[in-house]
């Protein structure tokens, strides 16, 4: 791991917490087999507020996790983009799909939480 995403396991009603700074080739694929058995079990709205670069690996991963929630009958949503990360969203036609209009605002940065979308 080079240090770009953390996750650790936490005893919390939500689920867990993540720093997640850049979605980008090399941590994509950290991203999705570590959130695949969460999405499978429950709704998730993952929190980007701290993500401040994403390239098409990291839209190609939130797709994923996407169509892997939705095969599971379950939801999955991004909330708290920072402008520029909604605006490539919005590029490739996602922000519709993706972006959640409700979720809970969080102080920026530190500890990310993935709080249960229901």
């Amino acid at each position: 791991m080079n240090g770009m995403m953390q996750c650790e396991e936490m005893k919390l009603d939500t689920g867990k917490l993540c720093e997640l700074r850049e979605l980008v080739r090399g941590s994509d694929r950290q991203l999705v087999e570590e959130m695949t058995p969460v999405v499978q079990r429950e709704s998730v709205s993952l929190d980007l507020t701290c993500v401040e670069r994403i390239d098409a690996a990291g839209i190609a991963a939130l797709i994923s996790l996407y169509r892997i929630a939705d095969e599971s009958g379950h939801r999955f949503s991004v909330s708290n983009a920072a402008p520029h990360v909604a605006e490539l969203l919005a590029l490739v036609g996602l922000d519709r799909i993706l972006l959640s209009r409700n979720a809970k605002q969080v102080p920026p940065c530190g500890n990310r939480l993935v709080q249960n979308a229901a």
